[in-house]
């Protein structure tokens, strides 16, 4: 695996849309700590917009919170940023204070978190730390905790496309030299049911 690349600027990433653009968010220096990107995050969120306002957000593994903050300044309406790392739960609630934004920080272990509780969420981002393979343990224990016909976001290796629950659908997808971006539709009904269901999968170049 390649190592972990820090993005651009000195200690920082930023918000790219919405009431909070350009807000520089704090990067501790953390084994494994890789925000997704500019191009990345502007790419999802395009695909997100007509999904994002009044919606419940998770956003697990949050390290910089740069996805549910970014959900946040675009309209939906709470998120909850799961990061065990103390210094990275430190940063995000600096961050959700100096914002005054609709957030709760839980600084807890994101698996452990699952089991713990029962609120629903409409659109999630599911982004681990690529070296430790989380991805099947976490979409497992994930399901109990969507909304009916929740958006899920998942972030992984350019290579590696983790195995989705049964029923989900793919919407969109795209690659970089790095990763692969892909955001599934779960099964049935409501919850943040906005996207327009004609839009086919995509690639990014």
């Amino acid at each position: 695996m390649k190592p972990a690349r820090k993005p651009a600027g000195a200690g920082s990433v930023r918000i790219i849309g919405g009431r909070w653009r350009g807000t520089r968010l704090a990067v501790p220096d953390s084994p494994g700590l890789r925000p997704s990107s500019d191009r990345v995050r502007e790419t999802l969120f395009n695909w997100l917009m007509p999904a994002l306002p009044g919606a419940r957000v998770l956003d697990l593994f949050a390290g910089t919170g740069a996805l549910g903050l970014e959900a946040l300044s675009r309209g939906a309406a709470h998120a909850t940023l799961v990061e065990r790392d103390p210094a990275l739960s430190r940063a995000l609630r600096d961050a959700v204070a100096r914002l005054s934004a609709a957030a709760e920080v839980q600084a807890q272990d994101a698996l452990a978190w699952l089991d713990g509780g029962d609120a629903k969420f409409d659109l999630v981002f599911l982004d681990p730390p690529f070296a430790d393979g989380l991805w099947e343990k976490a979409l497992a224990g994930l399901e109990p905790r969507l909304a009916s016909g929740a958006w899920v976001y998942l972030e992984s290796p350019a290579d590696t496309v983790p195995p989705v629950p049964a029923g989900w659908a793919l919407h969109r997808e795209g690659r970089t030299r790095d990763v692969r971006f892909a955001l599934y539709r779960a099964p049935a009904g409501q919850g943040a049911a906005t996207l327009r269901p004609d839009d086919s999968p995509a690639t990014t170049e």
